[in-house]
């Protein structure tokens, strides 16, 4: 007994086109072809990946990172520095907040001129000025 359908009427297993229904080589060659295709896709995707997208996803990670590095080491700077001159107000200076503060000052221009003697030259320009 056949049934027919609505693309095939007459119930005799034809398709749209009137014939069998693909089978064979082509239709194995097809499906190879569309894997072949969808592994080069995959492999364009891949290098685009690697070769665009990591390196930016690199340079942001590396930019806030630092950002965050930077202000946290501000944040450390100045409490170290509020809570020095608080302990030498009260245990060192007996109130003298002047004199904590002037202390503390010399040792950061201390620290500034040390970092500024071990600097390096900069390269002589075009026109052979420093």
């Amino acid at each position: 007994m056949t049934v027919s359908t609505p693309l095939d009427p007459a119930g005799s297993g034809n398709t749209l086109s009137g014939s069998a229904p693909a089978t064979g080589p082509d239709t194995r060659a097809t499906a190879e072809l569309s894997a072949k295709a969808v592994d080069t896709i995959d492999l364009v995707v891949a290098n685009i990946n690697d070769r665009a997208i990591r390196p930016l996803l690199i340079a942001a990670r590396a930019l806030v990172f630092g950002m965050l590095a930077a202000v946290l080491g501000i944040v450390v700077v100045v409490v170290a520095s509020v809570a020095v001159v608080r302990l030498l107000d009260v245990y060192v200076f007996d109130g003298r907040v002047w004199a904590a503060e002037a202390l503390l000052g010399a040792i950061f221009v201390a620290f500034g001129l040390l970092a500024w003697s071990r600097r390096s030259p900069r390269p002589a320009g075009r026109d052979g000025r420093r």
